[in-house]
């Protein structure tokens, strides 16, 4: 066993050890379990927040499409900062609404809000199928980081399976309290590397950052340009546009709103939170110098970029600690991915569709159930391979954003939008995503003769398009109904 393998290794005992010393005392129950007893501070809160936002997507991610892309990664660093401005007002909101009801899952609050059971297993459908791609993107991420960094000595099956398993026992053993106590180490450890790595290879292989700039652009001058097709400014403008609107859709992240001990810490999160963005330019910095000395990455495998240059580069106790960070990386919102799939599972599932009267304590044991049954589902779609970090990421925010009609209706206070109206905006959405994700439909084919800058405007905001103007006709149609048919009452 390498240097390299028994420092990650120590670093998931570690997180082990943190998850049992985070349970101590507490009796999880559901609310325990899953939302803390909504008692994070400000601190707690946005460390937790911040673990779900910079995840093995930022990690590998970042850098991966930077050294495959180019300049079309920068909307990563740009949707998170338009996310926080609406979070700031959008975020006690949804607090407060959700204590005074003690909302748990993230379904729970659709439910709630349109009162109905049905809409709840809506919800919980699709939040379980976008993140079945998210814990693709952790689960995956891992097993790159152990296979990679332990030099090959463990293979990448192995190390997924290895991961999964430490993710459920995780869960399992601590709830969400682990999650948020982890997220204190992995946040100063990835901050203080993130800096370093972006720094100091830059200057390692070209002598400094405007002489690697010139040297791409001698190269690869593509590179540090917008293209013309495909991924070009209005596929940039409307993936940033599609990625802010549904940034606070990740059920992992919704939830983690529910934790807060009043609505004063979330305003201080969205404040904060900016800070994270800063992070991941320093990760483009690794890809860009990863472009002319790690070479022959090519489809997936160009999310193993940062891994390959530090480990030319460093000796293998570097090696283990940048594999130990990216660990506890995926660790956090890994593991509160499985956390709110259980959960969701149970609550808006299995209670709303079959089994109405099922007590509290019926939930929490359908919860622990579902959590190795889900991580087991999504370990058969890891081993199957596929596409890259961002491409999973995209999907998953295209899916979860068709559900942006249903929030935005939820904040006013004279209800506008109808349970009809919300499952005829989300089948409207998902037949676009079918379409254009596996009917090989396209902006370009459907209108050949469009501008480039109309055919490459991001699919999965036509789909929320499709859904919006769904939703808001059947809703208008109803209250429209609904209005002649009580007049008509009144008259007689």
């Amino acid at each position: 066993m390498n240097a390299a393998l028994i420092i990650i290794v120590m670093f998931a005992i570690f997180a082990l050890a943190v998850g049992l010393y985070a349970r101590r005392g507490k009796t999880l129950s559901l609310e325990q379990w899953a939302v803390g007893g909504r008692g994070f501070g400000a601190l707690l809160t946005f460390l937790l927040m911040a673990g779900e936002a910079f995840s093995t997507f930022s990690f590998l991610g970042a850098s991966g499409w930077t050294y495959s892309k180019g300049v079309p990664a920068f909307y990563i660093l740009s949707y998170g900062c338009l996310a926080y401005v609406v979070g700031y007002w959008m975020l006690p909101a949804i607090w407060r609404y959700a204590k005074e009801r003690k909302l748990v899952s993230f379904a729970d609050y659709f439910a709630s809000k349109y009162e109905s059971r049905a809409v709840g297993v809506l919800v919980s459908l699709v939040a379980v199928f976008a993140m079945v791609s998210l814990l693709i993107i952790q689960l995956r991420g891992l097993g790159i980081i152990v296979s990679e960094m332990s030099y090959g000595q463990i293979s990448q099956n192995t190390a997924i399976w290895m991961s999964a398993l430490l993710m459920v026992v995780y869960m399992s053993v601590s709830g969400i309290h682990g999650s948020a106590s982890i997220a204190i180490f992995k946040d100063v450890l990835i901050l203080g590397l993130a800096v370093f790595l972006g720094t100091y290879l830059p200057l390692h292989y070209f002598g400094g950052f405007g002489e690697m700039f010139v040297r791409i652009d001698a190269v690869r001058p593509e590179l540090l340009r917008m293209p013309e097709h495909g991924l070009n400014l209005s596929w940039y403008n409307s993936t940033l546009l599609l990625t802010s609107l549904g940034y606070y859709l990740y059920p992992h992240g919704f939830t983690a709103v529910y934790v807060a001990r009043d609505a004063s810490a979330l305003r201080k999160n969205t404040v904060l939170m900016p800070l994270y963005q800063v992070l991941i330019a320093f990760l483009f910095l690794v890809g860009f110098a990863a472009v002319l000395t790690v070479h022959g990455l090519e489809g997936a495998q160009t999310d193993l970029a940062l891994l390959r240059l530090v480990k030319q580069t460093f000796p293998a106790w570097f090696v283990g600690v940048v594999g130990g960070a990216g660990l506890l990386t995926a660790l956090v919102p890994g593991s509160l991915i499985m956390l709110n799939a259980s959960t969701t599972i149970a609550r808006n599932i299995y209670r709303e569709g079959f089994a109405p009267h099922a007590s509290d304590k019926e939930v929490a044991r359908v919860a622990r159930i579902a959590l190795p049954v889900f991580t087991l589902v999504v370990v058969y779609f890891v081993l199957r391979g596929g596409a890259t970090f961002v491409s999973l990421a995209i999907f998953a925010s295209s899916l979860l954003t068709q559900l942006v009609p249903m929030l935005a209706s939820s904040f006013l206070k004279r209800p506008f939008g109808t349970r009809e109206a919300a499952f005829g905006g989300i089948f409207a959405g998902a037949i676009v995503l079918a379409l254009t994700n596996w009917g090989d439909v396209t902006l370009a084919s459907l209108f050949p003769h469009a501008s480039v800058a109309f055919t490459s405007i991001n699919t999965g905001l036509v789909a929320l398009a499709a859904n919006a103007v769904v939703f808001v006709a059947i809703s208008a149609i109803q209250r429209t109904l609904g209005t002649r048919i009580s007049g008509s009452v009144e008259s007689a």
